[in-house]
């Protein structure tokens, strides 16, 4: 079993008797020392309380952990930035009243604002002379992100 392997199975049951998701873990070596990079997420954004909380769990984890040997290493906790790609039905719960580009599997773009989502497709509604919603089901995602809006107005911009 990987290193990688190891560090998600002992870390996912504390993260999610946390509240939170374990999104990815990624290690890497730097001479004589490991980066262990964690990736958490919630269900709302996290906030550095949080992120700080969580932190220690893992931290006192590995520390204790036999898989990780005498090797010292180094422990970064972040939440998923703005720039990663939405993949999880979650993920798009998480991002309502979000604009978001989507690239299809057949090649067509949509650029719109997230109004619903369920396990199995979005609702967006696109913008132009006249407004229209749409429903995309996840099977035909290519890639999926979040557009950045810089002047966005509303509860939690």
């Amino acid at each position: 079993m990987s290193l990688v392997t190891s560090i998600e199975q002992a870390l996912t049951p504390i993260v999610i008797d946390a509240g939170f998701f374990l999104e990815e873990v990624t290690v890497t070596s730097a001479g004589n020392r490991r980066l262990v990079t964690c990736v958490v997420d919630g269900e709302k954004a996290l906030n550095m309380d949080e992120v700080t909380s969580i932190s220690r769990e893992i931290s006192v984890l590995l520390e204790e952990a036999p898989f990780m040997g005498d090797t010292a290493f180094t422990l970064e906790v972040t939440s998923p930035g703005v720039d990663r790609p939405l993949t999880l039905p979650r993920h798009w719960r998480k991002n309502v009243t979000r604009l978001v580009r989507i690239t299809q599997t057949n090649g067509e773009v949509a650029s719109g604002r997230i109004t619903s989502s369920d396990e199995n497709s979005v609702t967006l509604v696109i913008e132009g002379k006249v407004a229209k919603e749409v429903n995309i089901a996840f099977d035909d995602v290519k890639k999926a992100i979040v557009e950045i809006e810089f002047n966005r107005k509303g509860d939690d911009a």
